[in-house]
C-alpha cells in the first residue's frame, strides 16, 4: 500500500483502513491505538461510526472468560489447579485429571472445534424462528455442554498445546457455575461496569432491541471456513438476523458462551488491553492483583514450544499477525485475534495498545487477506509512534 510521504505519521494508519476497505480486505474497521495510557489514534473505516459494536468472536475469550477468571481467582472461587471433574464428571477431559490451567493454556487435549451445531439444528430445527421458546434454547445450551464435556480427548492433557474452542465452552461453564450466575451477568458485573465497557453478550432469548452492530454471515448456519467444508452437511439454512452472533456454537448456545459471543467495539478492546497494562504495573486493578496478573500472562512452563499464557497468546517468531516490532524485547507482548477479522495486541515494554476490529466475515470466509493486513497495520503503528527502538518503550 503506498503512503504519501507528507501524512502526518500517525495519518498513515488511517489511510491503511480506508485502502483495505476500498479493496474488499473488508467492509468495515476501527481501530484504536494507546500508549502509556493516552489514545494516540483512533479511526473509523467503511459505513460504521466509532460506537458500532463489532463481533468480536474469540476476543471474548480474553474480554470475558480470562478476565472472569482472574476475578474469581481474586475471590478463591476457582484457580488455576482446580479439576474439571468437580464441574464435569465421568467425562474424558475430567477422567484425565485436566484442570483450568490446562483449558486456559489450550494444552487439555481437547480438539480446536467441534461442530454441535450442526445435531443441534437437526434436531431442533425450530432454534431457526426468532420466536423459538426461551426454554427450547436454554435446553439446547445444556445440551451443547453436556457434548462439549464428553468429546473424546486428541491427546493426554498437558502433552500439546492445541487452541480449542470445546476447552473454553467448558471453561464458559465452569465460571458460571463457581459463581453461581449466568456468563453474561457476570461478565457485565465485573468486567464491563468496571471498565465502563459498552461490550455485551447477544442473547437470543433477550435480543436487544438495539442490536445493529457491524454485519457478519447471512445464513445459520454460517457457511464452513477453510478447512471445515467436510464436517457437517444436510443442515436446514435460512437467513439470519443482523446482531446475532456469527459463530454457530455460540448461536445454539444462545448466544453466550466461553468461547464467543461478545459484541463491542475498538474502543472497549483498547480498554480492556491498558487494563493489562496496568494490572501488570502494580495499579489498581478492577479485575485482580498484578501477582496474579503476571501469573496469567506468563507463558506456559509445561508444553515446550508453546507460544500461550493462560487464555492469552504471545507472537510466534515466525509470521505473527503482531507484526515484526510487537513483543520483540522482554517481557514480550500479549494478545489474541478473533475469526470475525478483530484482535488485540498488548506490547508490555512500550506500554502499548493496538486494537483493530473489523467484519470481514461478511464477504465471505473464504476471504483472508486479514492474515496479510494485520501484520503491516501494526508495524506501521510502531513505526508511526517512532517506537521501533525497544528503549523508546518502558514496562509499566
Amino acid at each position: 500500500m503506498s503512503i504519501p510521504p507528507e501524512q502526518h505519521p500517525v495519518a498513515v494508519l488511517q489511510t491503511l483502513l480506508d485502502e483495505a476497505v476500498n479493496i474488499d480486505v473488508f467492509p468495515a474497521a476501527q481501530a484504536v491505538v494507546l500508549h502509556r495510557g493516552v489514545q494516540v489514534f483512533g479511526g473509523v473505516a467503511g459505513n460504521v461510526r466509532g460506537d458500532t459494536r463489532f463481533d468480536l468472536a474469540s476476543l471474548t475469550k480474553v474480554l470475558s472468560t480470562t478476565a472472569l477468571f482472574l476475578r474469581l481467582w481474586t475471590e478463591g472461587k476457582v484457580g488455576p489447579d482446580t479439576l474439571v471433574s468437580r464441574f464435569f464428571p465421568n467425562t474424558p477431559v475430567g477422567d484425565a485429571g485436566a484442570t483450568v490451567a490446562d483449558l486456559l493454556y489450550h494444552r487439555s487435549g481437547l480438539p480446536p472445534f467441534v461442530p454441535f451445531f450442526a445435531q443441534a439444528l437437526t434436531q431442533h430445527p425450530e432454534l431457526l424462528d426468532a420466536t423459538c421458546p426461551s426454554a427450547t434454547r436454554a435446553r439446547v445450551r445444556d445440551e451443547v455442554i453436556q457434548a462439549a464435556a464428553h468429546t473424546p480427548l486428541a491427546a493426554p492433557p498437558r502433552t500439546r498445546s492445541a487452541y480449542s474452542d470445546v476447552g473454553f465452552i467448558l471453561l464458559g461453564e465452569i465460571l458460571s457455575r463457581a459463581a453461581n450466575a449466568p456468563l453474561d451477568t457476570l461478565f457485565s458485573r465485573h468486567v464491563a461496569e468496571p471498565l465502563d465497557l459498552t461490550a455485551r453478550f447477544h442473547r437470543l432469548t433477550d435480543f436487544p432491541a438495539d442490536a445493529l452492530p457491524a454485519p457478519t454471515g447471512a445464513t445459520r448456519p454460517r457457511e464452513p471456513a477453510p478447512g471445515q467444508e467436510t464436517l457437517w452437511s444436510n443442515v436446514p439454512t435460512q437467513p439470519t438476523r443482523l446482531g446475532e452472533v456469527d459463530d454457530d456454537n455460540a448461536w445454539v448456545m444462545d448466544g453466550v458462551a466461553g468461547h464467543a459471543g461478545l459484541f463491542g467495539t475498538a474502543v472497549d478492546v483498547a480498554r480492556f488491553g491498558q487494563a493489562i497494562l496496568e494490572g501488570c504495573s502494580g495499579k489498581h486493578s478492577a479485575l485482580a492483583p498484578g501477582p496474579l496478573w503476571h501469573r496469567v500472562l506468563a507463558t506456559d512452563p509445561l508444553v515446550e514450544g508453546s507460544t500461550r499464557s493462560m487464555g492469552f497468546d504471545s507472537p510466534s517468531k515466525v509470521g505473527s499477525s503482531a507484526g515484526r516490532f510487537l513483543g520483540d524485547s522482554p517481557p514480550g507482548a500479549v494478545g489474541h485475534l478473533g475469526f470475525t477479522g478483530t484482535s488485540l495486541w498488548v506490547d508490555l515494554r512500550r506500554s502499548l495498545v493496538v486494537a483493530l476490529v473489523t467484519n470481514r466475515v461478511a464477504l465471505g470466509r473464504q476471504e483472508v487477506r486479514i492474515r496479510d493486513f494485520r501484520p503491516v497495520f501494526h508495524d506501521f503503528v510502531v513505526e508511526a509512534l517512532g517506537l521501533t527502538a525497544t528503549s523508546q518503550g518502558t514496562h509499566g
